[in-house]
């Protein structure tokens, strides 16, 4: 017996459950060993394992991210979320210490083994208010939401419970290589409603459309003939991209290039300034036709 205070725990003359470790004789003086611990844990695991017969939703709090997904603590027992099996498809920094809804995939006690998952809980909730919400948004209304996964073709975000799409084609006016260069996982957006499908239950959304249409803006700015300074901002086999106004690119051909027909990548690199005639001027198409050849010497 040790020195250790064990009244929060147990109290004289209190009736308890325990777990039998040790039947009567195992020990050397005869004893029966019991354990608190040994019960809560069996009884957690038959908890999880009704939840998941049931097909219930319970609350799992993240406390470490791992290769392949996250660690969660529920019901004293740390569970395994894999990370196709998050809301997010993948870990970030900022779920560790929240309090997410799982369902539970596989609750082994004999092999230690619990597997749960985001995606399944969310799913089930999102067939529950889909309609509801969706009734209450508008087309070109401004709402509030946080991104919960990106993708390749752009990131999904949370309207009040809803996923809504925001096509990367809709994220900036600028050309991007990938989402994840402007929006982050986690983070809170204000974006426009561009498309509601009732029938599909899909939103879209636009966060470029929040300000103002630069090619409207420069409408007035620039004329054909004229010669201005850009900055390089992309570089391809058939010419560059050139920034020549916040959120406006216009092209430059390799054939407009000096000397025509070089191998863009042997004259320019991203960052580059350079300075370009206005060869074709049509911002209702939002095409921008550049030269270098004929500017004037």
């Amino acid at each position: 017996v040790d020195d250790r205070d064990y009244s929060e725990y147990l109290t004289i003359n209190d009736v308890k459950e325990f777990y039998i470790l040790k039947e009567e004789g195992d020990d050397e003086n005869g004893r029966i060993i019991l354990s608190l611990k040994k019960l809560s844990c069996a009884k957690a695991w038959q908890e999880l394992q009704n939840a998941k017969y049931n097909n219930e939703t319970i609350l799992a709090k993240v406390v470490l991210i791992v290769r392949g997904g996250v660690i969660v603590e529920v019901s004293d027992l740390r569970g395994f979320v894999p990370a196709s099996q998050l809301r997010t498809g993948a870990p970030f920094d900022g779920l560790i210490g929240q309090d997410i809804e799982v369902k539970v995939l596989e609750a082994d006690a004999k092999k230690n083994k619990l597997i749960l998952s985001q995606r399944q809980a969310v799913a089930e909730q999102r067939e529950q208010v889909v309609d509801e919400i969706i009734s209450q948004l508008e087309v070109g209304s401004v709402v509030k939401g946080e991104v919960v996964r990106i993708a390749d073709f752009g990131g999904f975000i949370d309207i009040n419970g809803v996923d809504g799409l925001l096509p990367i084609s809709e994220i900036s006016w600028q050309r991007i290589k990938h989402p994840s260069d402007v929006i982050s996982l986690g983070q809170e957006l204000e974006v426009k409603i561009l498309k509601i499908d009732m029938d599909m239950k899909r939103i879209s959304l636009s966060l470029k459309r929040m300000g103002d249409n630069p090619w409207e803006s420069i409408e007035n700015e620039f004329q054909e003939g004229q010669v201005i300074k850009g900055t390089v901002n992309k570089v391809t086999s058939f010419g560059a991209f050139i920034n020549i106004y916040p959120g406006v690119e216009a092209l430059l051909p390799s054939a407009e290039m000096e000397p025509a027909n070089a191998n863009p990548f042997n004259l320019y690199n991203v960052g580059d300034e350079v300075e370009v005639l206005i060869k074709k001027f049509t911002p209702q198409e939002h095409r921008i036709a550049l030269s270098v050849k004929d500017i004037q010497k």
